[in-house]
């Protein structure tokens, strides 16, 4: 699980020597242990995964690590058998010698909506917010990114991304057991900062849009993905209970509000580049995620409504930029 020695000198490196000895102490095995007691499995899960070596690596139109020649004598339905140890894969796809990993999510097309958009990531350094496991870290390095962080409070989706560390190991591309909460404030270091599916799970938004403007150097930019609802400037919903059968959603915002608050917030050149209803067809239950998913969240008599009665997902796209 500590696989973090050659994070601490490119930290160093970006001028944040300071963080990266906080780390040291934070990601040690021992601090590590006490927060998730249940390292030793997943440790153990990692290093029953056989040795193989990609002969090729495709990180531009999708995230695709060797062939399915590269198995010589390992056996598919066995790398299937130690993949689905780190079930439920919810971001993706993956293909990983020849085997798709069918997640939960198709992530790919996300990125397709927002790439056109953003500031080209060729040469920049960027911090991806609450990143799952990784999949988009791995499109940003093959958009041309030089260094990707990302931050992920959740172990499981931090195991997946070492089990592509695993056979990748790419020295560009980190994530560490964090929430941004335990990111030290007004690093502005980064060139692009994204935080995608995060913010309506935030008690205060607008204090995470600050921690994320923290994090950018002056003039870098800010990719956000959030749910909204429809409506004006004023409009900001805050279900009384779940949503979606989600239990910590808490303020989906309108477009227009959404812009006001990233201009509050001290953001300069907002624009919504990409509202996208999601479908059954974007998030769906698979081989690799067996638990319920968003068909199960709608109301089965009217797919515009979640299953509480409120506006389905509608997920927006923002940029902004510090200034």
């Amino acid at each position: 699980m500590n696989s973090y020695g050659s994070l601490y000198p490119q930290l160093a490196a970006l001028g944040q020597e300071p963080w990266a000895e906080q780390l040291r102490t934070t990601l040690s095995e021992s601090r590590l242990l006490e927060r998730y007691g249940d390292i030793p499995g997943w440790q153990s899960a990692l290093q029953a995964l056989p040795e193989l070596t990609p002969s090729q690596v495709s990180l531009q139109e999708s995230v695709t690590i060797g062939t399915a020649a590269d198995l010589g004598q390992v056996s598919r339905a066995e790398l299937i058998e130690r993949l689905q140890a780190f079930h439920p894969w919810r971001k993706g796809p993956y293909s990983l010698f020849g085997i798709d990993i069918d997640t939960e999510w198709r992530s790919d097309w996300k990125w397709e909506r927002l790439l056109p958009h953003i500031q080209p990531l060729a040469g920049r350094r960027v911090m991806d917010v609450g990143c799952g496991n990784g999949y988009h870290g791995w499109r940003m390095l093959g958009a041309g990114a030089d260094f990707v962080l990302g931050i992920e409070p959740f172990l499981v989706s931090v195991m997946q991304f070492q089990v592509l560390q695993r056979y990748l190991a790419d020295p560009r591309h980190h994530i560490i057991p964090i929430g941004i909460e335990d990111v030290p404030p007004n690093l502005a270091c980064f060139d692009t900062v994204f935080s995608m599916g995060v913010l309506y799970h935030r008690r205060s938004p607008l204090d995470h849009l600050l921690e994320l403007k923290g994090c950018l150097r002056p003039g870098g930019e800010l990719v956000l993905e959030t749910l909204i609802v429809e409506g004006d400037r004023e409009t900001v919903f805050m279900p009384q209970g779940r949503y979606a059968k989600m239990r910590n959603v808490w303020f989906l915002p309108s477009r227009d509000a959404m812009s006001l608050w990233l201009q509050r917030s001290g953001f300069k050149n907002i624009a919504c580049v990409d509202a996208t209803r999601t479908t059954v067809e974007e998030q769906r239950a698979t081989e690799w995620m067996r638990y319920e998913s968003l068909a199960d969240f709608l109301d089965p008599a009217d797919g515009t409504r979640t299953i509480e009665g409120h506006p389905a997902p509608l997920r927006a796209i923002f940029t902004a930029t510090r200034p």
